[in-house]
């Protein structure tokens, strides 16, 4: 077992909730810099209540948990954005400003979490764009783009503060096999290459095989290796 000292994420005896309900029991859970995680289960085993656990969308209900040198057991509403600053998400649907253009919608992200200097932000976007080769389709608006794009926008979009943690949740589910391995394959350079941590919730298992990474499994109100 890793240090949790070096630990972006650790849970330890953490019992995961969906409102109410105690949906996943004493999980225990290590993600370091560079790894590359799937949840993966069954629809309803607690895979997105996890997520959204670690995001400090749900309380933890009991033990404890680290996320980004954030404790979950006493994280204050105040600080959420600042965790989530640390955390990039990307949805299975995108979730893009339809009105405004891929610079605008990333734009507005960055001025959502105080960034201030023009020429930085306008960096900043471009590396963004560059880094899922989008270079030229920042005046494009979302309707002018193939899903495969706004997808990529959409992890772009989680880049821009140059997340520890990229939590990626189903990121392939409305998108055909050719630009999933598309997707994949942006996700699995960015770990590999800045040694950010991928945490990815998904039914494909086609993927999974495809592009190895440690598996762990939803099953029977636990969390354990597949």
């Amino acid at each position: 077992m890793m240090e949790e000292k070096n630990a972006l994420v650790t849970l330890r005896g953490a019992d995961i909730g969906n409102g109410e309900a105690t949906v996943l029991y004493g999980v225990d859970l290590d993600v370091a810099p560079g790894d590359f995680v799937y949840i993966v289960g069954r629809v309803g085993s607690g895979k997105t209540s996890l997520i959204r656990t670690l995001i400090a969308e749900n309380p933890l209900k009991k033990g404890s948990g680290e996320v980004c040198g954030f404790n979950l057991a006493k994280i204050k509403p105040r600080q959420i954005p600042y965790l989530r600053r640390k955390i990039g998400i990307v949805f299975q649907d995108f979730q893009l400003l339809g009105d405004r253009t891929v610079e605008d919608n990333l734009d507005f992200v960055l001025r959502s979490t105080r960034w201030k200097g023009r020429k930085e932000m306008d960096a900043r976007i471009e590396e963004v764009l560059d880094a899922v080769g989008l270079q030229t389709k920042a005046h494009k608006k979302p309707h002018q783009l193939s899903g495969g794009e706004q997808q990529r926008v959409a992890i772009a979009r989680a880049l821009l503060n140059r997340p520890e943690l990229i939590i990626a949740d189903e990121p392939t589910g409305n998108l055909d096999a050719d630009t999933a391995d598309g997707i994949m394959g942006i996700l699995k350079n960015i770990s590999a290459v800045s040694g950010t941590a991928v945490i990815m919730v998904t039914h494909n298992m086609g993927l999974v095989r495809k592009f190895p990474g440690r598996v762990l499994l939803c099953q029977d109100e636990q969390l354990q290796p597949a």
